[in-house]
């Protein structure tokens, strides 16, 4: 992968990471049209270091919301602030236990499987039809409600499965109001991705030696910027807009995504 492949490739994670269209979808469709033959493993670095950036820009944008969650971990006072913070600690179980469990196994995933994008990104139509017609409240996110989001973050490893979109699908079927399901569902990945992050770099599949540190850090840079212009205005297009509208997209390029993988 050259370093313009690795713009490419940033850039849309940046814009596709807060759209419920899947992201890491996006990126193996993304690396299949760009030639890319990367082994699973390095394909899968390369996706958690764009996912990384997409967080730190998720932290820029909701840093009043991160250090709330940060003051109610260390509060104990069973405050409105500490409450969430255990939500989102509960949410993150789930995915944490299938990380350190099927590490490998989830690398086969990222491969260029293009038929299997275009299946998940149709159960990703799915859900998200579902959701448009489930009836809006005003419900806040319970501690159950936390651990089911939190089981629809760990299966959206799977590439095709919008993370955002499964997570906010579930918290709208289970009666979460659409607003606090959209920001629960962007808070809860932070903690993951950036503790991935870390085991990556404590085990050496990141570091200073490695010959793909330039598109690494290329692609980051992308990500990251495209990610902060997408936090800013994208956001208010999922809160706004209808879920069929990103159902009936997933739906097409779930279509096409099949039939490239078949015909390629």
């Amino acid at each position: 992968m050259d370093t313009l492949d690795a713009i490419i490739l940033g850039i849309v994670q940046g814009l596709t990471e807060f759209l419920p269209v899947s992201s890491s979808g996006h990126l193996e469709l993304g690396k299949a049209l760009l030639g890319d033959r990367s082994i699973p493993q390095e394909s899968l670095l390369f996706t958690v270091v764009l996912h990384f950036a997409t967080a730190l820009s998720t932290v820029v944008v909701f840093r009043k919301d991160v250090f709330q969650i940060l003051k109610g971990l260390f509060q104990f006072s069973g405050n409105e602030e500490s409450r969430f913070s255990l939500k989102i600690v509960i949410s993150m179980i789930p995915a944490t236990l299938l990380g350190l469990l099927f590490e490998e196994q989830m690398e086969q995933f990222f491969s260029g499987n293009i038929p299997l994008v275009g299946y998940m990104l149709i159960i990703t139509a799915l859900l998200l039809y579902l959701a448009d017609r489930a009836r809006d409240t005003g419900k806040k996110v319970s501690y159950l409600n936390a651990l089911i989001i939190g089981i629809s973050q760990a299966i959206a490893v799977l590439p095709g499965i919008s993370r955002s979109g499964a997570t906010i699908s579930t918290s709208v079927l289970l009666g979460v109001d659409k607003e606090k399901a959209a920001r629960f569902s962007f808070l809860m990945v932070v903690p993951l991705i950036v503790g991935k992050m870390g085991m990556d770099i404590l085990s050496g599949d990141i570091s200073l030696e490695d010959d793909n540190l330039i598109t690494l850090g290329t692609g980051f840079i992308a990500a990251f910027f495209a990610g902060l212009l997408a936090c800013t205005w994208m956001i208010k297009l999922v809160k706004k807009s209808k879920l069929s509208y990103f159902a009936l997209y997933c739906l097409l390029v779930g279509l096409l995504a099949i039939g490239y993988g078949f015909l390629s």
